[in-house]
């Protein structure tokens, strides 16, 4: 039988664009064994996934080489058929290197590329290009020579308790946004959320969500507002409630970043804000049911990097700033 891994290790919308490998493999593969390693902190996003036999655990933050050669350890033990890496850092290339399975795919960055099977490119559009691939089509790449050359899309799948969770916010039509981003310089800035807030049609409940640390942005953009139905989950949900709430709503508004992913994996219309970062990056909404929102001219200095920032290099942060509140209200009329 077939013995597959998938490893990424980092960040949150990493392993939710991750999903479409699992779901490729799956297709073609129904009865193999499915594993995934992914770092301490994001095992909620593939609790009780129906493909995956194992989820194991990378603590990064304690004793962290200590505990990459303990799994290093134990993934040569599960003696693997296959491991499919994503991740373009040397941890995960040595786990990869250590692990002595018989295919093991990987991107061409990574610095133990040299020990792969099947190593293939990740290159990135020149900014603004007319064409480009997105980040699913890249992780296709590792896949293609034992499955086919077309991207899964990304995929998760929220309990029946993680609906339950959602259900009470349900009752009428409903927006949420998710208004937070480890950089600043792709976070739309507070006050242009509660402009926008202010100019929502008044049917609609509002849910800010985020996570915990998300509470106090979240709730400065409520105060902001004269909006009197909006309501700050941040905080009081977990990733696949909130995932199974996105799924529900009319509209998910989000930066370039994670949440995005969710909406996309949950077949939910999003519109991605995306301020310093460009759509030619590849990490947009990969359905029909979204759309990237920016500003509608060039900028000399857009983008600034193909992560974000802490802060506006030329301090003017006109690439947010000068975003039209009318681009965000783009499918209103086709909904009211």
């Amino acid at each position: 039988m077939y013995k597959f891994l998938v490893i990424q290790t980092a960040f949150t919308g990493d392993v939710v664009l991750a999903t479409a490998i699992l779901e490729k493999i799956h297709q073609f593969y129904p009865d193999a064994q499915i594993d995934f390693l992914l770092r301490k902190g994001n095992e909620g996003l593939l609790r009780d996934h129906p493909f995956i036999t194992n989820l194991l655990i990378w603590d990064k933050r304690k004793q962290k080489k200590r505990n990459l050669l303990k799994m290093a350890m134990r993934v040569r033990k599960e003696q693997y058929t296959h491991i499919i890496n994503p991740h373009r850092f040397p941890t995960s290339g040595f786990m990869m290197f250590f692990s002595g399975a018989q295919y093991t795919a990987g991107f061409d960055k990574n610095p133990f590329a040299f020990s792969f099977t099947k190593k293939a490119p990740h290159n990135i559009a020149e900014p603004h290009a007319k064409e480009y691939i997105m980040e699913v089509e890249r992780y296709q790449l590792l896949i293609e020579d034992i499955t086919d050359k077309t991207a899964a899309q990304p995929k998760l799948y929220p309990t029946p308790g993680d609906y339950a969770a959602a259900k009470p916010y349900q009752d009428g039509p409903y927006i949420c946004i998710a208004p937070s981003s480890v950089w600043f310089t792709k976070r739309y800035p507070a006050e242009r959320w509660a402009e926008l807030l202010d100019l929502l049609p008044a049917q609609y409940n509002v849910y800010l969500v985020g996570g915990p640390d998300d509470k106090e942005l979240s709730q400065s953009i409520i105060d902001m507002s004269g909006n009197k139905k909006a309501i700050n989950l941040s905080g009081k949900m977990n990733y696949l409630e909130s995932c199974a709430l996105m799924q529900g709503a009319d509209m998910n508004y989000t930066n370039d970043s994670a949440p995005l992913h969710f909406a996309v994996a949950m077949d939910a219309p999003v519109t991605g804000v995306f301020c310093s970062t460009i759509s030619s990056f590849g990490f947009g909404p990969t359905h029909s049911k979204g759309r990237i929102v920016e500003i509608d001219y060039p900028l000399y200095c857009r983008p600034c990097g193909l992560h974000g920032r802490k802060r506006c290099p030329e301090g003017h942060f006109k690439c947010a700033l000068d975003i039209k509140d009318e681009q965000l209200l783009w499918w209103i009329s086709k909904t009211t």
